[in-house]
């Protein structure tokens, strides 16, 4: 069996017992294509791969980035777990390979002052400025990630609830909180610019683009730079800035870190808790700014 024939087997396996998204999966493909491309210049594969060459493959990544490193690793050890599972191999020259250390960084976010300009750049005389501040403002109050915000349909929102239930990692399911300011201009877009955009076409999708297909993620990347940009933030931004600036600001504000673990659709709190690290932070810069002995 070729090298791709057992990572589509691979792959196909993760989907069936995980379910695993597109993105994940695609992400796993890449590292493992990288892994083999690698092996096979020294006349080596995946299924033959022993301890000392997966070491040679790690040792030969130095000087990139360490956590992809340890993602690449982490992939490998998923790939030979199942092969052992399956028989395809009686050993796993992961078993005694070391993950790299990461450090622990803490995520970029914005100030309560930029989101607000973020949020308020669009257009909303417009159909697509209307659409965008709805995208926006439901970003911000629900914390979704990007994939889960354009994926969205119809059927998933509840406006007499105020809620929208999402299909985040893994197929869970969770219902979160749309609040009050992000449920009308939600209605108010629903109302006045979805059918103008549409113009006629059917579509489950609730955030359509002209064409009346769903948005993708690389085009919502693209408009919330641009946003970025019309309200004077000078930093780097990406749609996830908005889900660490909605867990920050929900801590910030006394929120508890279950909740917030449970609306980001964490499945550790370990995951969650980064985010108390931001609000410690906060916490320390108020301090330092306000106390007279600060």
């Amino acid at each position: 069996m070729s090298a791709d024939a057992t990572i589509d087997r691979f792959l196909d396996a993760l989907w069936l017992e995980q379910g695993l998204s597109d993105n994940t999966l695609t992400a796993y493909r890449a590292d493992l294509r990288h892994c083999q491309r690698w092996l096979e210049q020294r006349s080596h594969g995946l299924d033959s791969a022993a301890a000392a060459d997966i070491l040679g493959y790690l040792a030969a990544q130095q000087g990139g980035s360490v956590r992809t490193a340890a993602r690449r690793l982490s992939t490998l050890r998923r790939f030979y777990a199942w092969q052992v599972r399956e028989g395809a191999r009686q050993d796993d020259p992961t078993a005694r390979i070391q993950a790299p250390k990461l450090g622990r960084s803490l995520p970029k976010s914005l100030t309560e002052a930029e989101v607000e300009s973020l949020i308020e750049a669009p257009d909303t005389q417009t159909t697509l400025g209307l659409r965008d501040r709805a995208m926006l403002e439901i970003l911000y109050a629900t914390g979704l990630r990007v994939s889960e915000l354009v994926a969205l349909e119809l059927r998933q929102v509840n406006t007499r609830q105020g809620v929208v239930r999402v299909t985040g990692k893994g197929s869970k399911e969770r219902l979160v909180p749309l609040g009050e300011e992000a449920l009308g201009w939600l209605q108010t877009y629903m109302n006045a610019a979805r059918p103008d955009l549409l113009r006629g076409v059917t579509t489950e999708a609730l955030f359509p683009t002209r064409r009346g297909g769903a948005m993708t993620r690389q085009a919502f990347w693209y408009l919330i730079r641009r946003y970025a940009g019309l309200a004077g933030i000078d930093k780097p931004l990406s749609p996830h800035v908005l889900r660490h600036a909605f867990a920050t600001h929900l801590l910030n504000h006394g929120a508890d870190l279950r909740v917030v673990q449970m609306l980001l659709g964490h499945s550790d709190i370990s995951t969650t808790q980064i985010y108390t690290h931001v609000a410690r932070e906060r916490l320390k810069q108020l301090h330092a700014d306000h106390h007279p002995r600060g």
